[in-house]
């Protein structure tokens, strides 16, 4: 283990906004482990935060699996140190239409963005709870407070995160536990937007796309606020959104 140090543990850590939480909390001193279903794809990260003068791991995990949960967590806890933070950044956003929505793609995508984080926090959770300490963060979107056509598979996933944030909420705030969620709304500064919405690309000189370091310093922001103040909910979204 890693004599004191904490650690945060991002769940999805993508390019865009779970690679830019991981390297956040990481230049605060915490040891960075992220995980995605292909360790291969986190190499350029965890190379990334190392040069940095960082300390980070990958891992390869199907967070759908429930046994490979377990042994992620028991793996970080008994090898590496305490996870102090958790965020949970796995997406599922595949638009289609109900009326040729299907059963198979509909349950992974609930699976995925859903089923998901409660394995995932719930194992983090139960570790936490014995220290009496800890933060657990989850990545919502408008999606997860009201449903828009083409996206009913998407909107379903992320109100059940919701839900389960706010229910973890109220469980475990008494137990010194904070649990937020976090309403990320609007295109997010990567290579799928850039090469995809090249209009909507554009705005980014006009701070018209999210830059997912910002949308970091607010993970880092609300993993940091005193607990006499805890935030449950934050709204992320460029200034010109419309919402």
């Amino acid at each position: 283990m890693t004599q004191g140090k904490k650690v945060v543990l991002v769940v999805g850590a993508g390019d865009a906004t779970g690679g830019a939480i991981a390297r956040r909390f990481a230049r605060e001193g915490y040891v960075a482990c992220v995980t995605r279903r292909s360790a291969d794809k986190l190499q350029p990260l965890v190379d990334e935060i190392r040069a940095q003068g960082g300390e980070a791991y990958g891992f390869g995990s199907d967070a759908r699996k429930e046994e490979e949960v377990a042994a992620l967590v028991e793996q970080i806890e008994s090898s590496i140190g305490p996870i102090e933070a958790f965020v949970f950044n796995i997406g599922a956003n595949v638009p289609c239409s109900i009326l040729e929505e299907t059963a198979r793609k509909y349950f992974k995508i609930w699976e995925m963005a859903c089923f998901a984080g409660f394995l995932t926090s719930q194992a983090v959770a139960r570790r936490m709870v014995t220290r009496e300490r800890g933060t657990l963060l989850f990545t919502g979107a408008t999606a997860g407070l009201r449903g828009a056509a083409g996206f009913a598979a998407f909107a379903g996933a992320k109100h059940g995160i919701r839900a389960l944030a706010q229910s973890m909420a109220r469980e475990l705030g008494p137990r010194n536990i904070h649990v937020a969620h976090v309403v990320v709304d609007g295109a997010i500064d990567t290579a799928f937007i850039r090469d995809t919405f090249p209009e909507r690309y554009a705005l980014k000189d006009q701070d018209g796309i999210l830059d997912p370091a910002h949308i970091a310093d607010s993970y880092w922001y609300l993993h940091s606020q005193p607990r006499d103040a805890w935030t449950f909910e934050l709204d992320l979204r460029p200034w010109m959104e419309r919402w």
